[in-house]
Parts: structure tokens; sequence; C-alpha cells
């Protein structure tokens, strides 16, 4: 296989993280970074005014190419604070948007790319992908690497324009295009709308018209069509892209996960054991009454997508757990960011004086006050479910509503160190093109649930049998109609891990799953990816220096 000499990867979510994909390309920068050293380069906006980055700025990397970059565009270099600290430039491009009309009209007039029914995030993402096409080849031209053997990879729709552009204004790039999930596929879920057993039915372009997702739709089909590769990251979303994008993928590229991340031996168990201690004094504040030491903690965490993310069948497995005779006590977490007005102070206040009598504090499942209580619908689910959180209740459930960086002023601890706290932890997905939370779980030796329609999930049954939690994943069976049935079999598994004695050894088996899907393992499929993008690239100039003959 063709290897390349430099990698540009581009993000919305370098050094921002936002969902999944940032744990995507965080993670395997440690691996990509063994391979290519500093010749891979990650690309992502610069929010660091409005939103705390892992970056550390570097102003002398490159500082004779920044003196040269184009005018409108602005750039800093550093290191993204990951493992591997792989060099990261952050593009400061507002004043790019004045080139939007001659930009859209370029895109329509060379690849079909209608953004006339462009509104909400459109404009500051396709400007965005914009700069990084500049920043790109001003930085491949100024260097005079022209002839050396590039990729550029672009993640999502949002970065598909600079795709296209790259693409025309240095045709020596190989182009690579990696969609996570399809904007019709997430579309027509989020829509209430049955995915999977009407897929065939489903045309995409109408599809697109009906949601108002026109200039979007448009944008990542006329990408995936043109690029060098094309990749998806699961077997269910390749799907959706042949009957929604009509674009089969070159290749699936999985997501894997580093054990970097994850303590060892010792300070695993005093992480664990911390964990569990902030967990349980947090609820019992916020309650009014302690927890059980043999307590059951499960979580579940992601995107506020209610019905995609499996939140409803989350609130009602519980539920369902509440009405049976217990064994333990249960609380049960959702680490759901949601729009957060501020920590509550009644609870700050008894954390920060270590107040351990007072009584439950009014609304007692929820951590941090919301803009929008009245209509969340979280909120509004735990409450007509009948959830008190009172002494008589053996079953607990905390709404924990913000992004656990460790900044959050409540638990002030990352999500990584409250996972390692958990019994175990339910990803009940409806639409989940890979499901990197059931991943994250069984990397840090915490059994999981999650469904066949989990790109994860797909690829744990290939592992094992899926069928057991002691094994590390239960992969629960969903459809478009079976709700009830998931929510049996959810609350299932947890009972079998609630009365399960062999701990360690179910850790263990968490691990021998996780290891499976290292980046050590999944990166033969990237390399695979680089390879496609640059054979199809040679061959796409070659086409054209023949055409300009």
């Amino acid at each position: 296989m063709i290897k390349p000499d430099y990698i540009f990867e581009s993000s919305w979510e370098v050094c921002n993280k936002v969902g999944g994909i940032y744990t995507v390309l965080a993670s395997k920068a440690y691996t990509l970074k063994q391979q290519f050293h500093d010749n891979i380069i990650f690309i992502g906006p610069d929010t660091c005014s409005t939103n705390p980055v892992d970056f550390e700025e570097d102003d002398a990397l490159f500082k004779d190419w920044k003196s040269a970059v184009p005018a409108g565009l602005k750039v800093k270099t550093g290191r993204w604070l990951t493992p591997g600290k792989p060099i990261a430039l952050l593009l400061d491009f507002k004043q790019l948007f004045d080139a939007r009309n001659s930009l859209y009209y370029e895109m329509w007039d060379c690849y079909g790319v209608n953004s006339s029914s462009a509104f909400g995030d459109y404009d500051e993402s396709c400007i965005f992908a914009f700069s990084t096409g500049l920043a790109i080849e001003s930085f491949v031209r100024y260097y005079k690497i022209e002839n050396q053997r590039l990729v550029a990879v672009f993640n999502e729709w949002t970065l598909g324009m600079g795709a296209l552009w790259l693409q025309k204004h240095l045709p020596e790039a190989a182009t690579m295009f990696v969609t996570h999930a399809t904007t019709i596929g997430r579309s027509i879920a989020c829509n209430n709308k049955p995915l999977y057993s009407h897929l065939d039915a489903y045309d995409g372009d109408r599809m697109a018209e009906e949601l108002h997702v026109e200039a979007k739709h448009s944008l990542e089909k006329q990408t995936a069509k043109h690029v060098d590769c094309f990749a998806t990251v699961s077997d269910i979303t390749a799907l959706e892209c042949v009957k929604l994008l009509d674009r089969k993928p070159d290749i699936v590229t999985p997501n894997g996960f580093e054990t970097v991340f994850v303590p060892k031996d010792k300070e695993y168990d005093r992480q664990r054991s911390d964990a569990r201690k902030t967990l349980a004094d947090i609820t019992a504040k916020l309650t009014g009454y302690p927890v059980a030491d043999d307590a059951f903690f499960v979580a579940t965490s992601g995107r506020y997508e209610y019905r995609n993310k499996g939140i409803d069948i989350f609130i009602d497995t519980i539920n369902r757990l509440r009405t049976t005779a217990l064994s333990r006590e249960i609380v049960a977490f959702i680490m759901i960011p949601a729009w957060v007005y501020a920590p509550r102070a009644d609870l700050k206040y008894l954390i920060d004086n270590d107040i351990t009598d007072a009584k439950p504090l009014q609304t007692p499942f929820i951590t941090h006050y919301l803009n929008n209580m009245s209509d969340d619908r979280i909120i509004n689910f735990i409450l007509s479910s009948g959830f008190t959180n009172t002494a008589a209740d053996r079953t607990r459930i905390i709404f924990v509503p913000c992004y656990l960086n460790g900044r959050d002023q409540i638990f002030n601890r990352p999500y990584y160190d409250l996972l390692t706290g958990m019994d175990a932890t339910v990803f009940a997905s409806y639409y989940e093109p890979w499901g990197y939370t059931p991943l994250e779980s069984v990397t840090f030796g915490v059994p999981t649930v999650t469904t066949n329609l989990a790109g994860f999930g797909l690829w744990a049954k290939t592992q094992i049998s899926g069928t057991d939690i002691r094994q590390g994943v239960a992969v629960v069976e969903r459809t478009d109609d079976n709700y009830f049935d998931v929510v049996k079999n959810v609350s299932h598994h947890l009972t079998v891990m609630m009365t399960s004695g062999n701990t360690d050894i179910i850790r263990q088996n968490c691990f021998k799953v996780a290891n499976k899907a290292e980046w050590s393992k999944f990166i033969a499929y990237y390399n695979e990816a680089f390879d496609i993008a640059l054979v199809n690239a040679q061959k796409r100039t070659e086409n054209n220096n023949m055409i300009k003959r």
C-alpha cells in the first residue's frame, strides 16, 4: 500500500469537544502520531475565546508560514493536549464570511452543491471548511511539498466544502471524506420516522426537502461522490450511504480507542473508589439520605438525542426496575449535556461546606439548573414516570446535564473518572452509526448494554455472543417496533449484573473486548483508505492532464 508523506485531518471537533468525533480523533491521534510523527497535522476551529480547549499554543511553530497565509485567515499553531500531542492548527475564519456567495457559486458551478436553502449552522460550517482548504493549500505551496504524497481527511458534512474546494485548487492532494452519520438518516430518526423498516423506500433527495435539510444533504452527497476516498464508520451506516446518498463507501473505517486513557492496577482501584465516593456524596446531598455502600451505579451518556440515543429506554428501564424486588439500591445517572443555566447553588453550598445532614433539596434529581426546565424532555419524563428520590424508594435517578470536563462546579471530575465508578452502563440507541460510549465503557472495565442498531454493537457480536452482559457487552435486538421488548431485555441484563458476584472476571472480560478494538488493530483500515485516496488521486490528475492536452 502507498503510505502518505503528510496527512492533514480536519474537523469541527479538533480541540473542540462537541460529541463523539472529538474522541475518534483524539484517540486516533496517538497511533497516527507514532506512524507519521509530526507529518500528521490536525486542523480545527479557533474557539479559545468561548470554549476552553485542550490546546497548547506554540507561536514559534511554522512561524514563517503564518505570516504568509491568505488575507482574512488567522492561524494558531501548537499541540493538541491528547496522548501523542500531535500538531494542531486552530483557524479563526470570521473575516472570510464575505467570500460566502462566491464560494457557494463555485461549489454549485463545479460540483452541483445547492446551498440556496441553507440556514442554521450551514454558513459557519462551510466557511470553516473553506478556511481549512485555504490553510492546507497555503501550507503545501509555502513549503513546496506538492510533489509529496498528501492526504487531506475531512470529517462530516461540516467539512465537505473544504474537501471539494481543495480538490479543485490543490489537485495534487488526495481527498478523503468520512461521514460519521448521514444527515438524512439522523434527521429521519430524530423526526420519529421509521428508518430501518422503510429504508429501501426512502428517496434521499425527497426526504431532504421534506425535513428541510436540502443544503446539508446536497453538500454531503456531492462530497461523497467527488472525493478520492469516501469512508464511513460502520456497516449499518454504509447501507444508509447506499440508499440515501446513492454512493457506496470505498471502505468502512471502524472507530477504535486507546487504553492509554485508562489507569492501571492500584491507580484504577483508587480512581474507582474515589469516583464512587463522589457519586454517592452528591446523590446523598441532593436527595437527603445516604447511599448504601453496595449500591448499584448505572449510567447512560452522550448527545441529547432523546430517541436516537435511547434516553427514553433508559428511564423506562430504571422505572421498570423500581417496581421489582431489588437486592441492591440503584442510583441511575443520566449524563447528557443540556442547555445549562448554572450549577445548583443549594447543592454547591452543601458540597463546599461538606454538610451531610441536610433535608432533600427541591427537585432532587438534577444537579444543574437548565434554561428550559419546564420544557425539558428528560425532566418531564422523570416526573411523569413517578420518580421521587425519597428514602422510601430504593431506586434514585439523577440527571447530570453538563459537560463533565472537570470544571462543572458540582462533580469537578472528568467523565472518564466518573465512568470508572459505574457498575454498568446502558446505551440502547435507535440511531448510532458507531457508538463510542459503549466502547469507552468496556475500555474502562464497565460492562455495557447496547443494541444491534449501533455500529459498535454489530461489531461486538462478531467477537462475542452479545447475549450475556457478563461477557462485557450485551447487544439487545432493536427494531422500529419493539420498544417495550428492549426495555424488558435491558432490565434483564442489569438484574443479572446486580446479582453477579464475579465482578473481577466481568471486568477482565470488558478489557478483553476493548483490547480487540484498539486503534493499533483498527488503524489498518485507515492505512488502506489512505492508499485508496492516493491511487484515485493519481488517476484523477492523470485524467485531467490528458483532457488538458
